[in-house]
């Protein structure tokens, strides 16, 4: 009997251990234990340094820290900022790995990211587990936040400060339509929660409208895409490419005309990275603005030069500094609740709290009253120009 005790207990362990690899939450830090605000606080920013997509946490991680270093001192607060690395051709594994690091340091009071929708959704679950926030600057993907509460890829501990794809897609198809009056258009996606919501959020209104579309789809590992190339129609009038790799749309905008194919490259956010894809006549769309046309920025703009010299202002950087500003604000105002001690379930619950007047993107910031989302937020069109610059047209 002794010996049946024994082995049961043992499958039961091995059960545990399996579990924990698959990356279950496991939560190592209580919610409500308390963290002195005079102490330093680590704020984790998860997204892609290194890949395809390292471009991406370059520009927003030099924001987060600008963010950081002037935002922290005012609100009488000692942040760290630590970045994770989770490149995008590695799947859901690195998110999940820092996920569960970073809940099990008791000076980690929210997160910031993961900037990817595929990272989004392999860590919200567990950091909704250790009630620790986390809000990216460009996870887009709609059902992180829309949709049956059951069907949604995010948790209610995810907040974003940019519009979703159910605005996105949508904006791109009506564009298309109204202006560039397309009528035959051939959609991509690269097998990965981004690019399918995008993809579909931009169909159905492409067929709604009685626009032809046909789809391809390719490996996110794709580095040729000439055998997709060659089956375009030679009168489709676009290819929606959303990417989360600008590289490859420069690739696949260049194997076009190599072809001599006639449609022009329409890249989603994530591929709006001028340095890489600057194919003359292609378009991108974004949901922030070129915020150097901000007349109240000029300030902000001259100081993040300063503290990064010789790079250019981006759209992907300013909303993670805004980013960082809303769970700053949401950290002092839990700190003020617990008269000096902050626990993460505060936190957690004073992000919708905050309202910030003279936004980095223009106006002021508030957040939707039925989803974590920004309320009244949008997306914006360019059309790349023969010196390879952006210009707006949307």
């Amino acid at each position: 009997m002794k010996k049946a005790i024994g082995a049961a207990l043992a499958v039961i362990a091995l059960a545990v251990i399996a579990s924990s690899a698959q990356g279950a939450p496991k939560v190592a830090v209580s919610a409500t234990a308390g963290y002195s605000c005079s102490k330093s606080i680590t704020l984790p920013f998860i997204t892609p340094l290194t890949g395809g997509a390292g471009f991406l946490g370059q520009e927003q991680s030099s924001w987060a820290s600008y963010a950081v270093k002037t935002l922290a001192p005012g609100m009488h607060l000692k942040v760290k900022l630590v970045l994770g690395d989770t490149p995008v051709e590695q799947g859901p594994a690195p998110a999940q790995a820092l996920a569960q690091k970073y809940i099990g340091d008791p000076s980690v009071l929210a997160i910031l990211g993961p900037s990817t929708s595929g990272g989004v959704a392999a860590t919200s679950k567990t950091f909704f587990a250790a009630k620790l926030a986390h809000l990216s600057p460009s996870a887009t993907r709609t059902d992180l936040t829309q949709g049956p509460v059951a069907q949604r890829e995010g948790s209610p501990a995810f907040f974003r400060d940019v519009p979703g794809d159910y605005i996105q897609g949508p904006s791109d198809a009506a564009f298309m339509i109204k202006t560039l009056h397309v009528k035959k258009v051939v959609v991509f996606d690269f097998q990965e929660p981004y690019s399918l919501g995008l993809a579909a959020a931009a169909t159905t209104v492409l067929q709604k409208a009685g626009v032809s579309v046909s789809r391809l789809s390719a490996p996110n590992t794709t580095t040729d895409y000439s055998a997709f190339v060659t089956k375009v129609p030679n009168d489709a009038d676009i290819v929606f490419f959303p990417t989360q790799k600008p590289g490859d749309a420069q690739t696949f905008a260049q194997q076009m005309i190599e072809q001599g194919k006639k449609a022009k490259v329409f890249g989603g956010d994530g591929s709006n990275d001028p340095s890489q894809f600057k194919v003359p006549g292609s378009y991108v769309s974004n949901f922030a603005p070129d915020i150097t046309g901000i007349k109240a920025d000029a300030s902000l703009i001259n100081g993040w030069k300063k503290a990064n010299p010789g790079k250019q202002v981006g759209s992907f950087g300013p909303p993670s500094y805004g980013a960082v500003q809303i769970l700053l604000d949401a950290i002092k105002i839990a700190c003020a609740q617990g008269h000096g001690t902050a626990t993460r379930a505060a936190v957690f619950h004073s992000v919708k709290k905050v309202r910030i007047n003279n936004w980095i993107l223009g106006g002021t910031f508030r957040w939707s009253t039925k989803t974590n989302d920004p309320l009244n937020a949008k997306f914006y069109i360019f059309q790349i120009q023969s010196n390879g610059s952006y210009k707006l047209v949307g």
